[in-house]
């Protein structure tokens, strides 16, 4: 059904005038999430079984196999959410376009709901962005960074006053993959176990990875892996292909989103913005059609709800 929608625009990018033409009220937004969730026709949720399906009204359905009533909503991120498809739907165009992001502030003035809400709106939409099973191939830049708020921005009573650096901030891993994904995951520490486990369990073996002259990538160069690293502390940053310059500009935007549009990212919650800011580098390419990039983020609704108290508790 997307495919119908931009088939013949010319321009990669529509307006929020456009978005709202496309999909004014619940019922446009109910057809379209069912056309790309169910592409062959609608299937349980619980059972899978798209046979003995009765049609009822506004939206819910029944399945006679397993007598489950559900809607496109159910099993998705939308779950037992108030907050009208069509409104979910300009969220998520804002979320995916925004470079840096979107607070939920902003996010609750666009759409007319409290900050409350958008707040659980957008940590929903971000549960979404988790992507926990692929793994990277080829050329793999690979780096760490530490997130937290400066000292100087700190009040006096919240001061580590234990040096500058990495202290009282969170260390998160990233492996981008040139010419392909990104991925960044928060992790406890920056040792050689914690890191060579990270790169492991997300890259494919025989692939290439560059990287910095951290301790923590020592012996990876062998028959599992090809390793190029440049050595920073002497102030070598290219070699021939060897560099980490890409993934070193994903932390720039991660860093610039976190300071200037959320302030502030808790370390409970760190890894869903991480996330966020991850998909917007695979699913969000200009280059792609707008409605391209919001059919991507629906194909990740599935599955992946979270509940109002498993965030707050």
């Amino acid at each position: 059904m997307g495919v119908i929608y931009y088939r013949h625009m010319s321009r990669s990018t529509i307006s929020t005038f456009k978005l709202f033409e496309i999909f004014p009220d619940e019922a446009t937004a109910r057809t379209y999430l069912e056309g790309r969730l169910w592409p062959n026709g609608v299937k349980c949720p619980s059972c899978k079984n798209g046979e003995r399906i009765t049609t009822r009204k506004d939206g819910f359905y029944r399945c006679n196999a397993c007598k489950l009533d559900f809607t496109v909503r159910t099993d998705t991120i939308f779950e037992r959410s108030h907050v009208p498809l069509h409104k979910w739907l300009y969220a998520m165009y804002l979320l995916v376009t925004a470079r840096k992001g979107i607070s939920s502030m902003q996010l609750a003035k666009e759409i007319g709901i409290t900050q409350k809400s958008a707040w659980f709106v957008l940590h929903r939409l971000r549960e979404a962005c988790n992507d926990d099973s692929s793994k990277l191939k080829g050329l793999i830049e690979i780096d760490e960074t530490f997130i937290g708020g400066k000292e100087s921005n700190k009040h006096e009573k919240a001061k580590l006053k234990a040096g500058r650096g990495a202290i009282g901030k969170t260390p998160v891993l990233g492996m981008r993959e040139r010419g392909g994904k990104t991925l960044a995951i928060p992790i406890e520490t920056t040792t050689m176990q914690e890191i060579q486990g990270a790169i492991f369990a997300r890259v494919e073996f025989g692939s290439t990875l560059m990287t910095d002259d951290h301790k923590a990538y020592d012996g990876l160069d062998g028959l599992l892996f090809k390793q190029e690293s440049v050595n920073h502390s002497a102030g070598e940053f290219v070699r021939g292909v060897a560099h980490t310059n890409g993934i070193e500009s994903v932390w720039a935007v991660l860093k610039r989103g976190l300071t200037g549009v959320y302030h502030h990212a808790s370390v409970k919650h760190l890894g869903r913005y991480v996330d966020e800011f991850a998909f917007r580098l695979n699913e969000g390419n200009v280059a792609r059609h707008t409605l391209e990039r919001l059919a991507s983020f629906v194909d990740a609704v599935a599955g992946k709800r979270i509940t109002y108290k498993e965030l707050t508790a």
